[in-house]
Parts: structure tokens; sequence; C-alpha cells
């Protein structure tokens, strides 16, 4: 919510990501950014996705900067979940006028 306050919408999702590391730092939580993990497809390697940030070893953090969150962006984290073996994760939307998030928890 700081870094929506600070800088309010508009700006590139790389920006609030560098803003939120620097308060993940700023509170001295241990956070893994841009991780990578490959993706198989029965048993073979198809490619590979970044979650934006694994905090604690235990939250998925997974960021845009659109107008308006959509339903694809919901199931892209959700998957980014199962894909990292983490029950819950949080999805937040700086694009808006009002800061958006919405609570993951893996089914």
């Amino acid at each position: 919510m700081e870094v929506h306050r600070v800088l309010g919408n508009g700006f590139q999702e790389v920006i609030y990501q560098r803003c939120l590391g620097l308060e993940f730092d700023k509170e001295q939580l241990n956070y893994i950014r841009e991780k990578e993990i490959p993706l198989f497809y029965k048993g073979v390697e198809v490619g590979s996705r970044r979650a934006d940030f694994v905090v604690e070893n235990d939250i998925l953090v997974e960021l845009k900067a659109l107008t308006q969150l959509e339903s694809v962006h919901l199931a892209q984290a959700l998957n980014y979940l199962t894909a990292y073996k983490l029950e819950k994760g949080l999805l937040i939307n700086f694009g808006s006028k009002s800061l958006q998030y919405k609570l993951l928890f893996k089914k």
C-alpha cells in the first residue's frame, strides 16, 4: 500500500517491483525477486516462468500495472502457486487508481 500511496498509478510494473523490494528490505523480509522455475509437460521441460517475488520462502507475490485485473491474471497467479509448490500468494495491481489486490490460496 505504501508504494501505491507514494507513486500512485501509471508507472511500469518494474518500477513498482523495485520499490516493493525496497519496502521488503526496510521490513527485513527475506525474499527472492524474479525467481525462475522450469515448467514441465509430461516430464519434458517446455519453458520457465518467473514470479515477481517469493517472500520468506512461503508467499508468492505477483505484480501487475494494469487499469483493471481480469480473470486471466488471477488464473496465472494461481498457476504460479502450483508451479512453485506454494500454498498462498498475493496478486497486486498498481495500475488502477486504487490499489487492487487478491489473496491467493492453492486449492
